[in-house]
């Protein structure tokens, strides 16, 4: 059976819009310079502490891979030619050219067309050493009109840059799973560069929990009217932790819809959670529909979240844009509520940043990751805050 995506560069050329927040995309890595930290786009990251990410150093390291793959779909490995030769958008940054440059050679993550894979497919990737860095390039292409859930699961200790493409088949319907559960000690940094094609769709839910630096960036434009591309995430930082979130939906074809939800907690001194969001419609983008959203949770004294939600609209004749962005406390409300029906302070505290991720969670079409991801907030809370209130 054919897996035909037309995710080809020509589907969706455009011409270049210059942005302060998104250099033309290249494979390139002279178009990616060493940055300083005053551009836009590195500005809230801690260069120091990417351990050596940005230099162009070839290296062996690995990750060790588990997986669970249903029948019909494959894993295979590529060469780095043919991975940017099946399509998707280049690396926007120096990170993501590094990745695509140095991985040694890709895998291939293929569903094919008019699939029905009802199974989840799973890619458990954990880091065994600080050693080495680890370099990663995956495309993941679902077929026309097929359906299926992929999760990608990292957990461990680890300095890896990966370069992710996702190519999502005209009518084809995906859910992307991401948890970044690594160890305290762990590095990562990501782009997920995504296309999808008529009139299919794409949910991204992106869970970051572990790791003592984390800086993601995803990326979506579409290869034909009628897509959509949904994109959720959920953060918690402890003491130290720095969380970085960038997303950018270019809004390349008309009657297209976005929607992004990303919210986060803090805790603990020094806890750092960066999110920017920024949505460009084309001119050529008429009849679309986008939407915006981040919210963090404080928890303690000494946290810091930065969110900064942008659009760029180059026509009028749009459905619908907007943006919310909020850092807040707890709802001192609900608290007062709650403590009035006789529920401890830190129970009630519990329920209030439970009922702030619990619509995201039940977003997750797979239970026991579900369920998972709620006992890990669950324990979250136990490390720090609930300590404080004991």
């Amino acid at each position: 059976m054919s897996t035909a995506v037309d995710t080809t560069a020509a589907a969706v050329e455009m011409e270049h819009v210059e942005s302060h927040l998104h250099p033309e995309p290249t494979y390139d890595l002279q178009a990616h310079p060493l940055p300083t930290g005053r551009e836009e786009i590195w500005r809230f990251t801690p260069l120091k502490r990417l351990r050596g990410l940005l230099q162009d150093a070839p290296s062996d390291g690995h990750l060790e891979q588990k997986l669970e793959l249903p029948a019909s779909v494959t894993l295979t490995a590529i060469s780095l030619d043919e991975a940017s030769a099946l399509g998707g958008t280049a690396p926007f940054d120096r990170l993501g050219a590094l990745a695509a440059k140095n991985a040694g050679g890709a895998l291939l993550l293929d569903i094919p067309a008019e699939a029905d894979v009802t199974e989840p497919i799973r890619v458990h990737l954990h880091g065994t050493s600080l050693d080495e860095i680890v370099w990663g390039r995956l495309v993941v292409r679902i077929g026309t009109q097929a359906r299926a859930t992929v999760v990608i699961e990292h957990s461990g200790s680890t300095t890896y840059d990966a370069f992710t493409t996702v190519l999502v088949g005209d009518g084809a319907q995906l859910d992307l799973v991401h948890v970044n559960d690594w160890a305290d000690d762990a590095v990562h940094a990501e782009q997920i560069n995504a296309r999808v094609g008529r009139d299919a769709t794409l949910r991204q839910f992106e869970f970051t929990l572990g790791g003592d630096l984390v800086r993601t960036s995803t990326n979506v434009d579409y290869a034909g009217p009628g897509g959509t591309a949904e994109l959720f995430g959920l953060y918690f930082a402890d003491a130290g932790q720095h969380f970085e979130h960038r997303l950018f939906v270019d809004h390349t074809a008309p009657k297209t819809v976005s929607n992004v939800v990303y919210k986060g907690a803090l805790q603990g001194e020094k806890a750092h959670t960066v999110w920017i969001g920024n949505v460009l419609i084309r001119k050529v983008a008429e009849g679309i529909e986008t939407y915006e959203e981040n919210r963090n949770l404080v928890l303690t004294d000494g946290c810091q979240a930065d969110s900064v939600p942008n659009l760029e609209i180059e026509t009028g004749e749009i459905a619908g844009a907007g943006h919310a962005s909020a850092v807040g406390r707890f709802d001192d409300e609900q608290l007062f509520y709650l403590r009035s029906r006789g529920i401890e302070e830190a129970e009630a505290r519990k329920l209030v940043v439970r009922g702030f991720f619990d619509d995201l969670i039940r977003r997750v079409t797979v239970p026991e990751l579900a369920a998972k991801l709620s006992s890990q907030v669950e324990e979250e809370l136990q490390r720090h805050v609930l300590k404080e209130l004991a």
